[in-house]
Order: C-alpha cells, then sequence, then structure tokens
C-alpha cells in the first residue's frame, strides 16, 4: 500500500467532522503505522472501524496520579517486571471479559503482535512470586508518543503497577505524548484529561519527530 492509497482509504481527521473515518482495510503494520501517525485507531473487527475522537484523552506523563497503594507495592518490589517478553499474551488477557463482548479479537491480535515484533508496539509483563502473569499493559509507541492501548489485572493493582513502570521508562526516554483515547473511571483517577481534537493532533504531529521506534531503557 502507498501514502497516496491510504490518504483516500481514511478521511483526514483534521477537516472531517465526524469520530469514524473509515470502515475495512485490514491490521496490516503499514496501515496501521499510518492510522497512529495521523490520530486514527482501530476500534472493532468485522469490519474495522477506524476513528479519531473529539475531544481525545491523553497523560501529562510527569503528572501521572498513582495512589499511595500502588506506589507501596512498586517500592516493595511485589512483582517482577518484564518488557515485552510476553506480548500476545498480554492481548489475551487484556481480551478476557467474564460478562461483556470484547473489541480486542483474533485479527487485533495477530495485527499488533505483528507491530511488536517489528519494534512498534510494546508490552510490559507483571509477575508474580509464583511467576504468574498477573497484570500487564500494551501500546504503540513512534517517535516521542505513545498510544496506550488496553491494561489488566489479575490480581490487585497489578496492572497499575505496571502502568506505573511503563510510565517510569517513558519519562527516561522523554516521550511527550501519552493517549490514552477516551476517558473512562480508572484513567480518570489516574489523571487523564480531554483535549479537542486539533490540539491533539498538533501536539501528535510534534511528537512524532522521525517516527524512530522506541529502543526502551535498561
Amino acid at each position: 500500500m502507498t501514502q497516496r492509497t491510504f490518504d483516500q482509504f481514511f478521511k483526514n481527521p483534521r477537516t472531517w467532522k465526524e469520530d469514524l473515518v473509515a470502515v475495512g482495510g485490514d491490521f496490516s503494520v503499514e496501515r496501521l503505522l499510518y492510522a497512529y501517525k495521523h490520530g486514527i485507531f482501530p476500534w472493532s473487527e468485522d469490519p474495522i472501524r477506524w476513528y479519531c475522537l473529539d475531544p481525545r484523552a491523553i497523560f501529562d506523563l510527569k503528572r501521572v496520579h498513582f495512589s499511595k497503594t500502588v506506589q507501596r507495592k512498586v517500592k516493595q518490589n511485589k512483582f517482577r517486571i518484564s518488557f515485552n517478553e510476553a506480548f500476545p499474551i498480554v492481548m489475551q488477557a487484556c481480551s478476557y471479559r467474564e460478562k461483556d463482548n470484547t473489541w480486542i479479537t483474533p485479527g487485533f491480535i495477530e495485527g499488533y503482535a505483528d507491530l511488536n515484533r517489528k519494534g512498534w508496539a510494546h508490552s510490559v509483563e507483571v509477575w508474580n512470586a509464583e511467576n504468574v502473569l498477573v497484570g500487564g499493559v500494551y501500546g504503540v509507541a513512534i517517535g516521542k508518543f505513545f498510544a496506550g492501548e488496553s491494561m489488566f489485572s489479575f490480581e490487585s493493582d497489578a496492572g497499575k503497577v505496571g502502568l506505573f513502570h511503563l510510565f517510569e521508562k517513558l519519562n527516561q526516554s522523554q516521550f511527550e505524548l501519552f493517549d490514552t483515547q477516551q476517558l473512562n473511571h480508572v484513567t480518570w483517577q489516574l489523571g487523564a484529561y480531554e483535549i479537542p481534537k486539533l490540539s491533539y493532533l498538533d501536539r501528535l504531529e510534534r511528537a512524532l519527530g522521525e517516527c524512530e521506534p522506541w529502543l526502551i531503557p535498561p
């Protein structure tokens, strides 16, 4: 696929007034990278629906509000933290819903696993004392921009502990923008807030820079 082809497939979020900017396509690495670079993300499969929300929810990377309980668990080294050891498994765990349907369907997992293999998507794994995966986060990183996709916890606060370590690494790498797409109760408690779509797109353009993959610091 060429840049021109994607330009024709996706509506331009800067001029298109609706949140839904395209329907169809695939989860190829090229299409996903084009989408994220233009503030667009997929939110369903069969058909794939692509969105650029207005307003958009983001985190200030230096002003995330973790509870004292989470901070205490981090200091206690209660969990082992890893990066990119079990990316597809983290996605599968994020897809688990006891009662509701999930948007993280097999096509998503296959497509984002390809992104991970190419160095554009990353996972944080949280392991308990028995070396069981009990929490995690995954998302897409381009330049100094990170799109947080989903988080899970099978033990209390495990996902938030993973998120704490993710923010720590992003700050070490001087990231400029963390996209969380849409506010929910958890992200609001952590300090996420909304900005207008056009402001988001301006900040995204600055954060992308030369669009290099993220090399996670040791």
